[in-house]
């Protein structure tokens, strides 16, 4: 629960401030450092990501009154606003997801082997 907070909360912040990609930069760095599992990174990772773009996309929603994501709707042909928030919020998810997991997986491929044989 602490690591989705904090991924979150980090995520939110990143997407107020940088364009949508900056947040693969922090998201790397933190699945670096906070993950050792690559499905718990990718799970937290997803759901913080998916709740940070959330807030953002549910706040610019309420204050346009839905004009942009009914305009949005109708211009790629999903039908309601919803849709085009449920989207965003997939998109928000992997990117963060897969950008944890690969900050997890570089941890893990630098760590040293345990039983690694010397040849020499």
């Amino acid at each position: 629960m602490r690591d989705f907070l904090l991924l979150a909360l980090i995520f939110w912040l990143t997407t107020l401030f940088l364009p949508w990609w900056a947040l693969i930069f922090p998201a790397v760095l933190l699945g670096a450092v906070l993950f050792t599992g690559s499905f718990r990174a990718f799970i937290i990772g997803f759901a913080s990501g998916a709740a940070a773009w959330g807030i953002q996309v549910i706040y610019i929603d309420f204050a346009n009154q839905s004009v942009l994501s009914s305009r949005m709707a109708d211009m790629i042909g999903v039908g309601s606003s919803l849709m085009v928030i449920l989207i965003t919020l997939l998109i928000g998810g992997l990117l963060t997801a897969l950008s944890t997991l690969l900050g997890t997986r570089f941890r893990l491929m630098l760590k040293p082997r345990q039983n690694a044989r010397s040849f020499s």
